[in-house]
């Protein structure tokens, strides 16, 4: 493994045991794809931010891929559950059937890194920005009523 191919995601005081994880974009075969890292059983994990049943992302809030005990990874659409240390589906609709799709990460003089591979590869420069379904919609004009 090559450090030049290692691509730095976040410090590792960013990440805690069963709490918030840090999001960022990966092109995944042609495709601009988001991607996360969370920390569980003291160990870096990371996986595409898609549902096994439905591509769909994970998080019910930015970083929020774990359920409230910290235990499993939950697709806040569907309620899939997923183990953390493995991505393998557990509960839900994709139960016994599917996986989350796992990048490599390497945590390394107190930085997470993720490692590229031959279908998660960095975005290209200029390269557009997925969609952030979670981001509040731009702030509307308020139009004039018509009165009679």
């Amino acid at each position: 493994m090559a450090d030049e191919a290692l691509i730095a995601v976040c410090a590792s005081t960013a990440l805690q045991n069963g709490r918030r994880g840090v999001r960022f974009d990966v092109q995944f075969r042609s495709e601009n794809a988001p991607a996360f890292v969370v920390r569980y059983d003291d160990v870096a994990v990371g996986y595409l931010n898609r549902c096994a049943h439905i591509a769909m992302e994970l998080d019910w809030a930015p970083g929020e891929f774990f359920e409230p005990a910290g235990e499993f990874l939950v697709c806040a659409t569907h309620g899939a559950i997923y183990d953390p240390a493995t991505g393998a589906c557990s509960g839900g609709a994709c139960a016994g059937r599917g996986n989350l799709r796992p990048l490599t990460i390497i945590e390394r003089a107190g930085t997470v890194y993720w490692q590229p591979d031959a279908e998660a590869r960095p975005l290209p420069p200029n390269f557009p920005e997925p969609p952030n379904p979670s981001a509040e919609p731009p702030p509307t004009t308020p139009q004039p009523s018509a009165q009679q």
